[in-house]
This record gives structure tokens, C-alpha cells and sequence, in this order.
């Protein structure tokens, strides 16, 4: 497995986390401990998520960090959706997030089936052992 910093959703969702820094710092000064906090940390729990599942020793525990992942990314569509209709963001700010939100959510789909498939295909393939020979 390459390291997390290699993956390329892991890269996608730090400038996303990056993005939303910048754009949250427009926010009103009344939404700094609501709104600007809580959009803030779920766009930064993405790649967190992602870096800390692919710590873990075993595969079904990526598995899951890379699902709390999609949770976080969820939350995050919503939080901005929330932002535009308070006027906070512009609907073409809104557009540009959703699109980065959804091809990190593609990527996330398809780094979950590629480590399933991979989990399944070394649970078919024991170990190879030749049979004993016999001896009559």
C-alpha cells in the first residue's frame, strides 16, 4: 500500500480543506464558532479520515475510515449548500465545491472497491502448497 500522502484523494481533499479555509473567511464574524467552525472541520476530516485509515494495520479498517471519510464530504456538501442559501456563498462558489466535493466522493467510491476486490481475492487465494506425494 503506498503511503497516504501518495493518493491522490487524499491530495484532492486537502486543497479542498484549503479552499473552504479561504472561503469561509468571508463568513459574517456571528458564524465564526458555528457555521465557519463546523464547515471548516468537516472539510479537514476528510483527508484526516483518509490518512489515519490508511495507517491502520488492517484492510477493513481503511475500509471504514475511508467511509467516515464520505461521511465527513457529506456533511461538508451540506454545510455549503447551507452557506449559499444564508447568502454566504455565491452559486458559483457552491458549484465549484460540489464538483471538488464529488470527484473526491468518486475517488473514495473507487479506493473502496479497489481494497475490497483486493480483500477478496486474498481471502480466495490461500496459500499454495503442493499436495504430498505419495508414497505407494
Amino acid at each position: 500500500m503506498r503511503r497516504y500522502q501518495d493518493l491522490k484523494v487524499w491530495k484532492e481533499s486537502i486543497d479542498l480543506a484549503l479552499v473552504t479555509y479561504t472561503l469561509t473567511a468571508s463568513y459574517p464574524d456571528t458564524e465564526r464558532y458555528g457555521l465557519v467552525s463546523q464547515t471548516r472541520r468537516a472539510a479537514v476530516s476528510i483527508s484526516c479520515n483518509i490518512a489515519e485509515g490508511q495507517g491502520r494495520s488492517q484492510p477493513g479498517e481503511f475500509l471504514n475510515q475511508l467511509s467516515v471519510a464520505r461521511g465527513s464530504l457529506q456533511e461538508f456538501e451540506t454545510l455549503c449548500i447551507l452557506a449559499n442559501r444564508l447568502g454566504y456563498a455565491t452559486a458559483e462558489q457552491l458549484d465549484v465545491l460540489l464538483t471538488q466535493a464529488d470527484g473526491i466522493s468518486r475517488m473514495l467510491t473507487g479506493l473502496r472497491k479497489s481494497l475490497e476486490l483486493d480483500r477478496r481475492q486474498k481471502a480466495r487465494s490461500p496459500l499454495q502448497t503442493n499436495p504430498p506425494e505419495r508414497l505407494d
